[in-house]
């Protein structure tokens, strides 16, 4: 199982495929450097193989090259942040208490 976690800035999402077809998405609302992330969907023949975590995890790898900041609105993604602690600094400090964080 090959995935792939790309940006479609066209519909302003992040996209997880799995051999070449899409499973999902993570929409997100740019500001400059900063990303609103309100909602992630795996599309549900896709559940239960831990692609959501991958997406996340993708999304904000890429977010950090970008010296962007997050704002994990999903409730999906502060729980990835937290097991993955090496994301925390993309969430702007004075943030992280409205996401439990």
């Amino acid at each position: 199982m090959a995935t792939t976690v790309a940006d479609n800035p066209a519909s302003s999402r992040f996209e997880i495929a799995v051999d070449g077809e899409l499973a999902g998405f993570i929409d997100y609302r740019r500001d400059g450097d900063e990303y609103a992330l309100p909602h992630t969907r795996i599309y549900p023949q896709f559940e239960g193989r831990g692609l959501g975590t991958q997406l996340v995890k993708g999304t904000l790898a890429e977010i950090a090259a970008r010296g962007g900041t997050a704002l994990p609105y999903c409730p999906f993604v502060p729980p990835v942040i937290q097991a993955n602690p090496e994301f925390l600094e993309l969430v702007p400090e004075e943030q992280r208490a409205t996401f439990g964080l």
